[in-house]
């Protein structure tokens, strides 16, 4: 289970070797076992002691920006790795092999979006053609990819390229898609300048903070990535790795969206955009959950969808070990 706080000047601490939460006059207590994450959306007080004791049973402490985007987070303080597999991280953008995970992991994007499109074109029907001819786009894109031979430092422009005039296309069907009062304009991170990028934004922040917790016990280093380019202080790894998992953010969000279950109240308006407030933060939480803890087949195994994205990385690090 996941302990997300957004309600301001919630108080944590422990008793008894519990987490004990207090919101208000309301007291609740909570064994670490049955906790996966602490997400801190807003303004919290928590002792030395959760953070140790989260620490100590794999908990991931997470604190948020309003929009989102991870500030930072708490984790022991040994590295679950060996050598090996960062100094085979560094080569991957010198060589072949880089491309080919590099072209792996954009075309399964590429594949996710061009699936869950014609999800949305079969059930809409006065608007099925148009989104078909827009799809073509992302489907000659993905051949494009699947043709490069070289390096992803040789490549990486035209691979960005390639996915990024995809994504356009990607989300002027999601904006054609959804009830007519919320169509967008394109993607819009900091701010986001409408509601749909609000939500997805900060869908997005969290599925950050659980790849790079997923990277970090597959003795991955998150700051070592070979497509996105090393930045200070950016884990691009991360960046590289969500790339195949940005469907469960798009699928969840969209779906709040087509089924009206979002309302203008969750939602406050910032200088040039919107950012989600607690009622906000509350319906993408529950269903968000939902959506990460439902079992698919993944691989030979059933698992969560969240356990997916842990599975991911040991296959690549044990590919690495390997080469």
């Amino acid at each position: 289970m996941e302990l997300v706080f957004t309600t301001p000047g919630a108080y944590i601490s422990v008793k008894d070797g519990l987490f004990a939460i207090k919101t208000g006059e309301q007291k609740t207590a909570v064994a670490p076992a049955k906790v996966d994450r602490i997400i801190l959306t807003t303004e919290a007080v928590i002792t030395t002691a959760v953070i140790k004791l989260a620490v100590e049973n794999n908990i991931d402490l997470i604190v948020l920006e309003r929009n989102g985007d991870p500030v930072g987070r708490f984790w022991h303080s040994r590295f679950g790795s060996i050598t090996t597999i960062r100094r085979k991280q560094l080569e991957l953008h010198m060589n072949e092999k880089g491309l080919d995970f590099a072209k792996e992991w954009i075309v399964a994007k590429l594949s996710s979006q061009i699936e869950y499109c014609k999800e949305l074109a079969k059930n809409r029907k006065t608007l099925h053609d148009g989104l078909l001819e827009k799809l073509s786009t992302l489907e000659a894109n993905r051949e494009k990819l699947t043709a490069l031979s070289g390096s992803v430092e040789e490549k990486r422009g035209t691979i960005t390229g390639l996915e990024g005039s995809a994504s356009k296309v990607y989300f002027e069907i999601l904006a054609l898609s959804i009830p007519e009062k919320y169509r967008f304009s394109g993607r819009s991170r900091q701010p986001a300048r409408d509601p749909f990028n609000a939500f997805l934004n900060y869908a997005y922040g969290v599925l950050y903070s659980i790849v790079e917790k997923a990277c970090i016990i597959a003795g991955l280093d998150p700051y070592i990535g070979f497509l996105h380019t090393d930045n200070y202080n950016k884990p691009s790894l991360v960046f590289d790795v969500i790339e195949n998992f940005r469907i469960y953010a798009d699928r969840v969000i969209f779906r709040l969206f087509s089924k009206k279950q979002v309302n203008d109240k969750m939602f406050d308006q910032i200088p040039d955009g919107f950012t989600l407030n607690k009622e906000g933060k509350r319906l993408l939480f529950d269903e968000y959950n939902k959506y990460l803890e439902e079992v698919v087949h993944y691989g030979n195994k059933n698992m969560s969808r969240s356990n997916t994205v842990q599975a991911f990385c040991h296959k690549f690090a044990n590919s690495l070990i390997q080469e």
